[in-house]
């Protein structure tokens, strides 16, 4: 099934409340869970999408190294754990060999890889979607009942 804005999740829902914020329109729904409203078949639309990418900081060879053997040791120890199991004597030896191996190709694979971008993306981003406002739909005979329950936080749209 599709989420589409008008697709058949949302083809007898009506919006009744719309929020700057997805957390306001969480406790909205939340307002109305908890005055006995049917919550279920309510949805919470992002509207206005947009993906944004923040640049957090700038990716050097030694950062490239530290995240490399970072993400690396992490492997290793789940890499040492799992073969733990099968030498109950040396788990702490092979968990400890893990994470020094795992360190060492992360930091290895971490230079190489920033090395081949050739100074294209020197920085380190997180992205993600935001939208420009979040509305509650509700199912098309249960309207006046929300209405009236989100009117008692006064926050209703049509």
């Amino acid at each position: 099934m599709s989420l589409a804005p008008h697709g058949p999740i949302t083809a007898n829902r009506v919006p009744v409340a719309s929020y700057p914020t997805y957390q306001e329109a969480e406790k909205a729904v939340d307002f109305l869970s908890d005055h006995g409203f049917p919550v279920q078949g309510t949805l919470i639309v992002g509207v206005g999408l947009r993906s944004v990418e923040q640049v957090v900081s700038r990716m050097t060879y030694l950062r490239a190294i530290g995240m490399g053997a970072a993400s690396g040791a992490w492997f290793g120890v789940l890499i040492g754990l799992f073969l733990g199991i099968f030498s109950p004597r040396m788990t702490l030896a092979v968990v400890l060999w893990g994470l020094i191996w795992g360190a060492i190709a992360g930091a290895i694979y971490g230079l190489i890889a920033h090395s081949v971008h050739g100074g294209r993306r020197d920085f380190v981003s997180e992205s993600g979607l935001v939208a420009d406002k979040y509305e509650v739909l509700v199912e098309s005979e249960n309207v006046p009942k929300a209405q009236t329950l989100l009117g008692q936080i006064g926050k209703t749209t049509g």
